[in-house]
């Protein structure tokens, strides 16, 4: 007889050789509750919590794997979509800068061509101005020169208008 096998039912369970504790039941017995039994583990095998929760809603395998690939599929096509967009207005942020810079650097050029135009041209008045001095009478309370190009002229006139005064 093979392991796994139900008894003939003639068999006593006496003429079985490795039942031990079981000798004196009878095969009909043993083969009905070994019947039983299984019954029963297949009974709890199909009322079990997990299996009653597994079963519930399940569709077939093939459909959930498409429809998971299917939004996998979708979801990284957005993520493309997504990432393209951010790369080009990386890209449109990149050359807005950069050509308000070259703007910005023309403007700070011509700035700078203008201050030295206007230093110049204030050298040239203060040439001007010294070269008028001798021969203008400068009412000395209302010129008022920076201390760097003060005149000689104007220190006298000051000084004896301050004696003046004395």
């Amino acid at each position: 007889m093979m392991p796994g096998q139900i008894p003939d039912p003639s068999l006593t369970a006496g003429s079985l050789p490795s039942l031990g504790l079981l000798a004196g039941i009878s095969a009909t017995t043993l083969t009905d509750q070994l019947k039983l039994a299984q019954d029963f583990r297949n009974l709890g095998a199909m009322l079990s919590p997990l299996h009653i929760l597994g079963r519930l809603g399940k569709r077939p395998l093939t459909e959930e794997k498409d429809e998971e690939e299917e939004r996998r599929r979708r979801r990284r096509d957005k993520n493309k979509v997504a990432a393209a967009r951010c790369r080009n207005k990386k890209k449109e942020r990149t050359d807005f800068l950069q050509r308000e810079s070259e703007r910005l650097e023309v403007v700070n050029s011509d700035l700078k061509a203008q201050i030295e135009e206007l230093r110049m041209e204030r050298q040239q008045l203060m040439v001007m101005l010294n070269l008028h001095r001798p021969t203008c009478i400068v009412r000395t309370d209302s010129v008022k020169t920076p201390e760097s190009e003060a005149n000689p002229l104007l220190e006298l006139l000051a000084a004896e208008k301050l004696e003046a005064s004395k």
